[in-house]
């Protein structure tokens, strides 16, 4: 196995498919041309049977050598810290890429991600409509100036805030064609069909095995 290896589900029902957050440190890998192996934990009994590796029963969490750590956020900053591809090293740059990478999280996922919850489960709105909204907006009006989020180029923070913002129930909320194209630009590299496309086949296969 590979010293850097991103762990995942052995298995996820076909509607998280391309979407489960392991897809973000597969993508970053492609971007860098960096070689990683796929580790799986068991989808069955997932709240307790990693809880070593993962406090929380969650995927994903990333192995380097010796290095273990989770949350796809932190694992996409430890990428980027091996590539300038996916983050400057110019003391400005690298600044706003965290900055941004961070803001992807904890500006916007942060109210998404609860109200993209209660809609699929269909539970109340709890007043999250107003405020998605409003964040939306905001990253319009951003998008609306500019290509990139950091250093005038692709860097991990335009990976994280896509595939924050490319959630269909997210992406279809309003009109925002600045940020629908920002979306679009973003998840037609190839970089990112690959790795979706290595995801959904790793769960796919899974199914004969059930």
């Amino acid at each position: 196995m590979s010293e850097l290896t991103v762990w995942t589900y052995d298995w996820v029902p076909e509607g998280p498919r391309g979407f489960v957050r392991d897809l973000r440190l597969r993508w970053a890998c492609e971007e860098a041309g960096l070689r990683y192996a796929v580790g799986a934990v068991p989808f069955d009994g997932r709240e307790t049977n990693h809880l070593e590796q993962q406090p929380f029963g969650q995927v994903p969490y990333l192995t380097d050598g010796d290095l273990e750590m989770f949350e796809s956020c932190a694992g996409l900053l430890h990428l980027a810290r091996k590539s300038e591809t996916l983050m400057p090293r110019d003391p400005a740059g690298e600044a706003e890429t965290v900055q941004w990478t961070i803001a992807a999280i904890n500006s916007i996922e942060i109210v998404t991600l609860p109200w993209w919850f209660l809609k699929i489960t269909g539970g109340g709105d709890d007043n999250l409509t107003d405020w998605v909204g409003k964040r939306l907006d905001q990253m319009e009006r951003v998008l609306a100036g500019q290509e990139w989020l950091a250093a005038d180029r692709f860097t991990v923070a335009d990976l994280l805030m896509a595939d924050v913002l490319r959630v269909p129930l997210i992406r279809s909320f309003g009109h925002r064609p600045a940020s629908e194209a920002y979306v679009a630009r973003i998840t037609d590299r190839p970089a990112f069909e690959k790795a979706r496309a290595d995801q959904v086949a790793h769960f796919e296969a899974a199914d004969r095995l059930r």
